[in-house]
């Protein structure tokens, strides 16, 4: 048995210790906002948050998470009301919506420290998460306007 604290609550998973956080969040917890992409913490689609930083859970074993936090989108605060969700919404960032959990919970940890980042902070900090739509010049657009909003 693990013990996790996921979104504020504290939860025991029965998972082995190598087990990616990422399936003890969408098999063991039913959350299943985070995403599978790649499997090797290429793509971003499994971002979560580890207390407070964003973090591909695909390649963190549910055994080294200890006591940190794990935020996932459906933590994050606000939830539909979060100034982020509200832009990717305004903005109609998503096309196939995939990967944009994923992205989300990057941006989030960008606003918690830049609350006003410029297009070269954004574009640098979400350099990491993919998208096959590419939608890059929504979710830039989306994270100004979430900044704008809050």
């Amino acid at each position: 048995m693990i013990p996790l604290n996921v979104n504020a609550r504290a939860v025991t998973v029965e998972a082995a210790p190598d087990t990616p956080l990422l399936w003890v969040l969408r098999e063991h917890l039913g959350l299943t906002g985070t995403k599978y992409g790649c499997g090797v913490a290429s793509c971003g689609a499994c971002t979560v948050h580890l207390d407070g930083e964003a973090v591909r859970s695909c390649a963190i074993a549910v055994g080294d998470v200890g006591a940190r936090a794990v935020t996932t989108i459906e933590g994050l605060p606000g939830g539909a009301q979060n100034p982020l969700v509200r832009a990717w919404v305004a903005v109609q960032t998503p096309q196939c919506g995939y990967c944009q959990t994923g992205q989300i919970m990057q941006a989030a940890t960008l606003l918690a420290r830049s609350p006003r980042p410029s297009r070269e902070e954004i574009l640098d900090h979400m350099q990491g998460n993919l998208c096959r739509c590419a939608t890059y010049n929504q979710v830039v657009d989306a994270i100004q306007h979430a900044a704008r909003e809050a």
